[in-house]
């Protein structure tokens, strides 16, 4: 701290000054000319200063490094060192990781691992332990994690709190095991998971130390919980897309309790659009300030976790910095993270990955079974149909008339009504569900996956029976994974 306050006051050089930038100053809106004196990863002070080694901003713009306030790493199908490496040359410094997947495969393991993996990387890696293993009685996951066992993690440096609640329905009943893990987490973050709660329920939900929702999809229901205290992130991911629906919400009086999130995006999303840049942008495409957009993936965030040191340049806070060499779109010329450039001109100098291997690979045990499990016998009548809504997690429920033959209900791709099967994986109980799907758009084949949140069981679609039941057994041979299957191949 003297050292700190020795270079601040100019009586010592400085580790690293940025010089000739234009900060972003996310306290008062504000872009300033001035240098920004790094100490020991550190910043010491904004304003003028000099030392032997210094970065010439050249009047680019000078920003705190970009944080993702809920995301689950395991979308990406990166592994922490990997995922840190491709966002880091988008700006994004920190992340605040829910691994609920993992954990609803794996338990305690899984978050260990998870840990593990994410230490000493170039991007801060938070976890918030997921509040929901199971996620739901209706399915069999690979693990239950009680608030006896996730109490532990709490010593971990970087454990800030209690992850989603998705069992609203769970703290509205007064769940004994919802409140246990409530209670253990008192005085921690939080966070929420209530798509469409509304009124006396929401008051209750909130009532219980919940203090944000990243599942809001109208403006209407975002507002709600607004009035009502709730930091409201807006989510724009690979699954759900809301932003371009919430984003005029946000006005100068209320702004400060907003962050964008992506929550799950996809490797093909994140290599052609980007991270949280890309959020930035369409914020600001939609009508957001420049800077009002990036304080929502900087302070707002930082400041809804607790963290004082962390999301602005100023005095006192992490030297974790970018140079933005554009603000419209954002452009990243360099990431400085901790003091120490570790992205320019393109490249990664650091991204600190290791060779970090779990322990057990989860388990992908499938009571033997064959084709005529998938059946549906037909009954007569409509059939319950679930249908998909374009670009959200939410869906509609149909009736339907069936496609019947051989006495069976079967796909009808004509009306893209579609067979859809979950295998249970994790215990061979030989459980099966099936029922039919709207809105895959599937003409041929079929495509399966143990990728399925959130008890990661193996779900299958399909035009015919054959090629679901042999894509179900390809994911299963192969330990895990996604396939797509056409006329048995």
């Amino acid at each position: 701290m003297n050292r700190l306050i020795q270079t601040a006051r100019g009586e010592r050089a400085p580790d690293l000054v940025i010089k000739g930038g234009r900060i972003l100053d996310v306290f008062t809106g504000e872009i300033i000319r001035a240098d920004v004196a790094v100490c020991n990863g550190w910043i010491a002070g904004v304003g003028s200063y000099d030392s032997p080694a210094a970065i010439d901003a050249g009047g680019d713009f000078i920003s705190p490094g970009f944080m993702d306030g809920h995301m689950h790493l395991e979308s990406t199908l990166l592994a922490p060192g990997a995922l840190a490496r491709a966002v880091l040359s988008r700006g994004t410094t920190a992340i605040f990781a829910d691994p609920h997947e993992i954990a609803n495969c794996m338990g305690a393991e899984g978050i260990r691992f998870m840990l593990e993996a994410s230490a000493d990387l170039p991007v801060d890696i938070y976890v918030l332990l997921p509040s929901c293993v199971p996620a739901t009685g209706l399915e069999t996951s690979g693990a239950s994690l009680s608030a006896a066992e996730l109490k532990p993690f709490l010593r971990k440096r970087r454990v800030l709190g209690l992850a989603e609640m998705m069992n609203y329905p769970g703290v509205l009943a007064g769940s004994a095991p919802i409140l246990e893990k409530l209670g253990a987490f008192g005085g921690r973050t939080c966070d929420g998971h209530a798509p469409l709660l509304t009124g006396r329920d929401l008051n209750a939900y909130i009532a219980a130390g919940i203090r944000s929702d990243h599942e809001c999809t109208g403006q209407e229901e975002a507002r709600e919980k607004l009035r009502l205290g709730m930091h409201i992130m807006i989510r724009q991911g690979t699954q759900a897309k809301n932003l371009k629906e919430l984003i005029p919400l946000v006005n100068a009086i209320n702004n400060r309790r907003f962050s964008l999130v992506t929550d799950d995006l996809h490797p093909h999303d994140l290599m052609a659009k980007g991270h949280l840049d890309h959020l930035v942008d369409m914020a600001v495409g939609e009508g957001v300030a420049p800077l009002e957009a990036i304080r929502m993936v900087t302070l707002n965030t930082a400041e809804h976790f607790g963290l004082r040191d962390v999301g602005a340049v100023a005095p006192g806070y992490r030297a974790d910095l970018l140079i933005l060499s554009s603000l419209e779109p954002v452009r990243v010329r360099s990431v400085i993270k901790d003091g120490r450039v570790v992205f320019t001109a393109g490249t990664v100098i650091d991204d600190g990955r290791r060779g970090v291997e779990c322990r057990s690979g989860g388990a992908m045990n499938v009571r033997p079974f064959g084709p005529e499990a998938l059946r549906v016998p037909c009954e007569g009548g409509s059939i319950r149909v679930i249908g998909l809504v374009p670009d959200q997690i939410l869906t509609r429920s149909l009736l339907c008339e069936p496609a019947v033959h051989a006495g069976a209900v079967v796909s009808d791709p004509r009306r893209d009504i579609l067979k859809l099967a979950v295998v249970e994986r994790h215990r061979a109980t030989g459980r099966i569900g099936v029922g039919f799907v709207q809105g895959f758009g599937l003409k041929e084949g079929a495509i399966a996956s143990s990728v399925a949140h959130d008890s990661h069981n193996i779900i299958a679609v399909g035009c015919d029976d054959g090629d679901l039941y042999r894509a179900v057994m390809a994911v299963e041979e192969m330990g895990g994974g996604l396939t797509a299957v056409l006329n048995g191949e």
